[in-house]
């Protein structure tokens, strides 16, 4: 005969055994999942930043975030990301200045010329008042949360000959491809040359051959792809100091606890913090690269540039959108 206190303990153990049966996994599917899609490749630091943010997440807030990170385009394409993030799609990515300013046009302040000077500058524009109040239209307007700014690097000029460059007028005459875009295209007429569209994949021969008499990019693209092999100058024009901002789908960020915003707000800014240290280092060691590969690097009138550049723009119809005064404040901004 079953001794009545062991039935008794057999059964609340194995009601304990079943309960937590059901209890992990339900534990397991309590995590908030993110899903990240970038573009970026592997080795890339605006790829590499993502690892960060998880890590960083997975500290402040273990086990509460199940973090996914797809590079490569692997789960959505290129400039998609932005609506799939809109519709609840996708939770996190990373989006372009171009990407917002065609949904929120008073942005395209940002894809213009001689904006911003450098990456300080770019963190301070974008982490003081002008930040604030822009990313709050974007908020409304596209369904994301901007949560950090993301330094991409300084586009710089890239010629297959050597000229002597000081001004707007000394590129007078020189095909220099730009992506394909209108707002691309009016960048690189602004800057004094015959902007010429060509795909990225194409512009290696491009130069090669003469097609086109330069390109811009910034400097660790041009190691990338390799473009010293086939031009011999790089102008040091700064001429757009360009970024990408770590963004999270409304929907998502809205359903998280304050407490889980903060934090997902603080992983983002230090992801971002690790690309732009690591990102600025990487530009200031090229310039001695591309001089011991043969290449002369140059630095023009900067002021005579951003000048003419600037007053292309605030006289083009682009500025028509852009909000009262925001270019001397963004000026104004150390």
């Amino acid at each position: 005969m079953t001794n009545p206190s062991t039935f008794s303990r057999r059964t609340l153990l194995g009601a304990a055994a079943a309960l937590s049966a059901v209890t992990l996994p339900s534990l397991a599917q309590t995590k908030t999942v993110l899903r990240i899609s970038t573009p970026a490749v592997p080795d890339d630091w605006h790829a590499k930043m993502w690892t960060v943010f998880k890590d960083a997440l997975e500290k402040s807030a273990p086990g509460e975030f199940d973090v996914q990170i797809n590079l490569n385009a692997s789960l959505f394409k290129q400039g998609t990301e932005p609506a799939a993030m809109a519709r609840g799609n996708l939770e996190l990515s990373s989006i372009s200045a171009f990407d917002i300013a065609k949904l929120v046009p008073e942005f395209s302040v940002f894809t213009a010329g001689y904006m911003v000077r450098d990456p300080v500058q770019q963190q301070n524009i974008f982490n003081g008042p002008i930040g604030a109040e822009l990313f709050k239209t974007v908020s409304e307007k596209m369904d994301v949360t901007p949560l950090a700014t993301v330094y991409l690097g300084t586009r710089q000029l890239n010629l297959r000959e050597v000229k002597n460059v000081k001004t707007p007028a000394d590129l007078k005459g020189v095909k220099l491809r730009m992506p394909g875009s209108k707002e691309w295209l009016f960048l690189g007429e602004a800057l004094g040359a015959t902007a010429t569209p060509l795909a990225f994949g194409e512009v290696y021969l491009g130069l090669k051959t003469g097609t086109i008499d330069g390109q811009d990019n910034p400097l660790p693209s041009v190691r990338a792809a390799k473009f010293y092999e086939v031009t011999k100058q790089i102008v040091l024009t700064s001429h757009l100091v360009d970024g990408i901002f770590i963004a999270i789908s409304n929907k998502s960020f809205n359903a998280l606890n304050a407490a889980q915003k903060q934090k997902v707000t603080a992983a983002a800014q230090a992801a971002a913090a690790y690309n732009n240290e690591n990102r600025v280092k990487e530009e200031a060691q090229l310039v001695e690269f591309f001089k011991k590969e043969g290449l002369q690097v140059t630095t023009p009138d900067l002021d005579a540039f951003r000048k003419a550049v600037q007053t292309t723009y605030q006289n083009s119809d682009y500025a028509k959108v852009w909000p009262k005064g925001i270019v001397e404040r963004i000026n104004a901004t150390k």
